[in-house]
């Protein structure tokens, strides 16, 4: 693994942004946090209010990045929804969609080609 051509948690956030606004959606916030939980990214998708999970992995070797979306990562996800929501007063104006974004390496490539994944509805 080389270290000059690693990202970091902010970089593959920032990425997935520059994806999510490439596919038409709306920025609104960053790393929303509360005691129960964090939102990577809040974005507006139309008329849905759209929380993103950003999930990066630097290789497959432990399980991909959508295999590390918990019940556990889901339901504080869920938490911080409601309080953003809440501190903003939308609970009853918009509705709500859970997203990820899980970055990883591509397959079969080597260098620095990642794979995007947008996965919607992850709390269906």
């Amino acid at each position: 693994m080389h270290r000059d051509s690693s990202l970091c948690g902010a970089d593959a956030e920032q990425l997935a942004l520059d994806y999510l606004q490439q596919q038409g959606l709306k920025y609104l916030a960053r790393n929303f946090r509360t005691p129960r939980g964090e939102i990577d990214l809040i974005m507006r998708d139309n008329a849905d209010l759209v929380f993103v999970e950003v999930r990066f992995r630097q290789s497959n070797d432990f399980g991909s990045p959508e295999e590390s979306i918990t019940p556990q990562k889901c339901q504080r996800l869920t938490a911080a929804a409601l309080a953003f929501m809440q501190s903003r007063q939308l609970t009853n104006k918009l509705c709500a969609r859970f997203d990820a974004v899980a970055i990883s390496p591509a397959p079969n490539q080597s260098g620095d080609n990642l794979h995007i994944n947008w996965i919607k509805n992850i709390l269906q």
